[in-house]
């Protein structure tokens, strides 16, 4: 009976140090689940003639990501970004943002592509479930579109539609006041290119009726020579011309436009001059070049623009451009979300975002807002203005009344069955 009695004790006791043991064993877990850092994956071109889109991005990104890490994280859990080289193609991109979540356990994406490469991550999300903020996609439709919109999907990058009223607007009083009527616009060959240069166009008609458009030239993305583009738009002497070429694609264009002495022979709007990627690239920029803001530390000209831009500067030894802002704010609105949400998972995270305004340096007011009903971007500083060769290279802006481009939105999103 004693026997049976000491078995007894025997199992209970190496029962009872084995839930001990599980115990013991479950801090050391609970507290590794709670120091497991937030990874972000970020699907970037970070090679080719577009590398420059990839580091900026990852900079702007980083500025947040540390100043969030510092005040402790969420709750301790720092984040961690992750960026791959799509390389510029969006199947890699596709592929690349399945892997960031499926293998590297990101549990958020930020698309840091172009437009060609947006539309494919965006499709992923979709797939997956994950929040992705777009930060450098301006192709309207990406979240003007109902049948493309998705509730864990957000864009921080500029769109085409707004920037289009602002060009249309600027222009439209320029071809007033000097008799333009002939133009023609020479765009990149994808969606951001068409989807611009058509948005442009219906905006100068909108404030000047009487412009005609005589020709149009395609380059494909990432040309490396613009003869035959230049040829054709000598060829037809308009009297204005637009292009939203861009990046590395834009400056070739500029330096190969200076044996031909284009810029001096037509009035030239392109709206991504503006930008220091652009304007300390270019061997020898033209006066006198219509261009909207991309980022210039002098638009908006105030106290916290300036300092934002020196800090950047300071860290990267850069000038900070378009893609930096924009990713900085993506970055800002997430990480803000994620603090207001307290968790990572999607559907807590995306109502935290879905209508959340920031303090900013680049906004109209100080402040930027994801408006609620497409998960996009507004109040950002737009406007317009004539490039100078040096420092600050764009003297004077017009800014652009965003009452204005809320009406006109309003139109275009009715014409076209979007509300």
């Amino acid at each position: 009976m004693s026997k049976r009695r000491n078995n007894r004790r025997s199992r209970r006791e190496v029962l009872s140090g084995a839930v001990a043991a599980a115990a013991v064993g479950s801090f050391p877990f609970v507290s590794r689940a709670q120091n497991k850092p937030i990874k972000i994956g970020m699907p970037t071109i970070q090679s080719g003639r577009a590398a420059m889109v990839g580091s900026s991005s990852r900079n702007g990104c980083l500025l947040e990501i540390e100043k969030f890490n510092a005040a402790g994280g969420l709750g301790g859990r720092m984040v961690e970004l992750v960026a791959r080289d799509t390389k510029g193609k969006p199947e890699e991109a596709a592929r690349l943002s399945r892997e960031l979540v499926n293998s590297d356990g990101c549990e958020i994406l930020f698309d840091s592509e172009s437009s060609a490469g947006a539309f494919a991550i965006h499709e992923v999300a979709k797939d997956l479930g994950v929040v992705v903020m777009h930060m450098n996609s301006e192709t309207s439709a990406l979240t003007a579109d109902p049948k493309l919109r998705i509730p864990n999907a957000f864009r921080a990058a500029r769109q085409g539609i707004h920037d289009s009223i602002a060009a249309g607007s600027y222009a439209g009083k320029i071809a007033k006041a000097k008799g333009l009527k002939k133009w023609l616009s020479c765009s990149p060959d994808y969606a951001y290119g068409r989807d611009s240069t058509q948005l442009f166009l219906e905006y100068l008609k909108h404030f000047q009726p009487d412009v005609e458009v005589v020709g149009e030239a395609w380059p494909k993305l990432y040309q490396p020579d613009y003869t035959d583009a230049l040829t054709k738009i000598l060829q037809i002497k308009p009297q204005a011309m637009y292009s939203c070429l861009w990046g590395g694609d834009l400056t070739a264009f500029i330096d190969q436009s200076a044996i031909y002495n284009l810029f001096a022979q037509m009035e030239v709007f392109t709206i991504n001059v503006a930008d220091y990627t652009i304007l300390t690239a270019v061997k020898n920029l033209p006066k006198g070049i219509h261009s909207g803001n991309r980022y210039l530390s002098t638009f908006p000209n105030t106290e916290a623009n300036a300092k934002w831009a020196a800090e950047y500067r300071a860290k990267f030894n850069e000038f900070p451009i378009n893609w930096s802002w924009e990713n900085a704010t993506g970055a800002k609105f997430v990480l803000e979300g994620l603090k207001k949400a307290g968790s990572t998972e999607a559907k807590k995270l995306s109502d935290a975002i879905r209508g959340m305004t920031i303090e900013s340096p680049f906004g109209a007011d100080g402040t930027l807002t994801m408006r609620a009903e497409d998960q996009t971007l507004v109040n950002y500083a737009t406007g317009w203005g004539q490039t100078i060769p040096t420092e600050p290279f764009m003297p004077e802006v017009t800014p652009v009344d965003w009452q204005v481009i809320y009406e006109l939105e309003t139109a275009w999103k009715k014409k076209n069955n979007y509300i």
